[in-house]
């Protein structure tokens, strides 16, 4: 069975919205931070191959990008993959391989995660992230904190979420400031009695 990843570049105070989304007042507020130590644990983490989940906005916003960005070890990883989208529009994908999730996101992701192939990992999609983390379909999560506060925004944790718990897998501190910290799902939130 397949794993389902989710990796999320987040504020401090939960936001992960990033430039070029419903005219955010940020752009590219990661980018200070970045380094080529951080990409390159980003790149191990990820693995030399997965496939993509993503929700429509996310990939239309890379669609636009990672095919015409020079050959590099996460261009060619992230063209390489097969996508799946949650869309309403699957006949104009065009960034391939590509493959619609369908009208049944749950039922599609429980379909993928039984198959055969590399782990799936859900980069950005905020909305697709709440029903995976709602339904239980998130394996891991790994955040990418950054030393920052940006006070609005899209949150990564969408109310109405059931609670869930997660086990901290691994964590890194990088010296630009950003901490890596990497979970495993645990199931259902145990309360104190």
């Amino acid at each position: 069975m397949r794993k389902l990843k989710i990796f999320e570049h987040i504020s401090l105070d939960g936001v992960i919205q990033s430039s070029g989304e419903d005219d955010f007042p940020y752009s590219d507020w990661t980018a200070p931070y970045r380094t080529p130590a951080g990409r390159d644990l980003l790149l191990a983490v990820q693995g030399e191959s997965f496939d993509l989940v993503l929700g429509r906005r996310t990939y239309d916003l890379w669609s636009g990008f990672w095919p015409k960005a020079p050959s590099s070890p996460m261009s060619d990883r992230l063209n390489a993959a097969t996508k799946y989208i949650a869309t309403h529009r699957p006949e104009n994908l065009e960034w391939g391989p590509v493959e619609g999730l369908g009208p049944d996101i749950v039922e599609a992701i429980h379909r993928i995660k039984s198959q055969d192939g590399p782990d799936l990992i859900l980069w950005g999609s905020s909305t697709l992230t709440s029903t995976l983390l709602e339904h239980g379909l998130a394996d891991e999560v790994l955040l990418i904190v950054y030393p920052v506060l940006l006070g609005t925004g899209k949150r990564f944790f969408a109310e109405g979420i059931p609670a869930r718990a997660f086990e901290l897998v691994s964590t890194t501190a990088l010296p630009s400031g950003i901490v890596i910290n990497n979970y495993k799902s645990a199931g259902p939130l145990k309360n104190q009695p």
